[in-house]
């Protein structure tokens, strides 16, 4: 699993049948530091199986994860948002999730 934010919305009118419907997500993958969370610079594409927005901190699962998740069975995706981050604690200390910083 990894956490990242969601930078927008993709729009595409030509697709796959087993992607009508579906929500495309762009969203930049984050890592964990000391003091917060920072951007890494890495986006891809997700389909979103959770209803995330933009600026949200999400989960999201890539490869066999991906189609495992509900009703993702034949929808031909390697990355897939399953959650949005309510809290993160790590050592004892929470993080804001709106405080994401850039990379150094």
């Amino acid at each position: 699993m990894l956490l990242a934010e969601v930078k927008g919305n993709i729009v595409s009118t030509a697709k796959l049948d087993t992607l009508v419907g579906r929500k495309l997500l762009l969203v930049e993958v984050l890592t964990v530091r000391p003091e917060g969370l920072q951007r890494t610079g890495r986006q891809m594409v997700c389909v979103d199986a959770v209803g995330a927005g933009t600026g949200e901190v999400v989960i999201t699962v890539m490869g066999s994860s991906a189609r495992s998740a509900p009703e993702m069975g034949s929808v031909p995706t390697d990355a897939v948002v399953v959650g949005i981050l309510d809290a993160l604690t790590t050592d004892g200390q929470s993080l804001d999730l709106n405080a994401v910083n850039d990379a150094a």
